[in-house]
């Protein structure tokens, strides 16, 4: 099967800046691929190379098997920016005539089925962008990214903004997608969405892929982090616990870093007179912190 996407040794530098060091990632049709680091890891880097945007200095990109540089591939890309930002002056529908008209061969045939599943009616797109609330901005360029109904949907931060009904829509719609064959590269910072629509995920940092993983052995390598206050004294070798990677005091409480089976740990908490405990889901940070941990610090991209 050809790859949706495919990037091969592809790197990019910016004067003295590495942005991109040699990253290579094959996407399938029918894969929602998350693609995740903290900011400066190369991710928009990335992105501007697939569209055609900015230039690799080494490697290749490829969609459906056609260079990435070639006009015809590009045709068959939709793609959301992390930093959206539309036209003011146009109203909503002039917004979208705008956009399909750059893909004549491509009609937008999709628009009004994903008008009617992020409830954005007429009277909205009468109305110029100027005056629209930043979630319907947001919708509005959902549908510009998946009006032609695209071969490859390329997502930055695709939910920033939208309430949380219409997120479990966007996402719903996203499975459907890949459903049909389409490919998805979706790059978000919440650690729940990307667990609920990906199946795959490329770590970055500092423009390299240290690691490409299946979303469910993402959590298992996670480290977490739990605050914990005792009423009496902390159990024994709290330190050495299994899955407790780190134990530290602050102030009253305790801070524990941990990863893996928890079960000997609450175990543990269980059997100790606990006054507090907090124990968040984690974040994306904790992910990173887990891939990145030990390794040797390098120049943001």
């Amino acid at each position: 099967m050809t790859a949706a996407l495919s990037l091969t040794h592809v790197s990019k530098s910016f004067g003295r800046v590495r942005a991109l060091d040699d990253a290579s990632i094959d996407i399938e049709p029918g894969e929602v691929f998350g693609y995740l680091g903290p900011n400066g890891a190369g991710k928009t880097t990335t992105l501007r190379i697939v569209l055609g945007l900015v230039h690799a200095d080494a490697g290749a990109v490829s969609i459906l098997g056609t260079p990435a540089s070639r006009s015809r591939a590009r045709e068959r890309l939709g793609f959301l920016p992390g930093d959206l930002a539309l036209y003011p002056e146009l109203t909503g529908r002039q917004l979208l005539d705008y956009f399909a008209g750059y893909r004549p061969r491509r009609p937008p045939s999709l628009r009004q089925p994903m008008l009617d599943a992020f409830g954005v009616g007429g009277d909205v797109l009468d109305q110029r962008i100027k005056f629209l609330s930043h979630g319907t901005r947001q919708k509005l360029g959902l549908v510009v990214a998946m009006q032609h109904d695209p071969d490859l949907l390329l997502l930055d931060e695709p939910s920033t903004g939208l309430d949380p009904l219409v997120q479990q829509t966007f996402r719903a719609t996203v499975l459907d997608f890949a459903a049909r064959g389409r490919a998805v590269l979706f790059s978000s910072h919440v650690l729940s969405e990307v667990e609920q629509v990906c199946g795959r995920v490329a770590i970055l940092r500092a423009g390299r892929i240290v690691a490409v993983e299946e979303v469910s052995e993402l959590r298992g390598r996670t480290l977490r982090r739990l605050r914990v206050r005792f009423a009496g004294a902390p159990p024994p070798a709290l330190a050495e616990t299994p899955a407790v990677v780190s134990a530290a005091r602050d102030g009253e409480d305790w801070l524990l870093t941990v990863r893996g089976d928890l079960n000997p740990l609450l175990r543990k908490l269980a059997a100790a007179d606990v006054a507090h405990l907090v124990f968040p889901e984690p974040e994306l940070e904790d992910v990173f912190l887990a891939y990145y941990r030990g390794r040797e610090v390098g120049a943001d991209a």
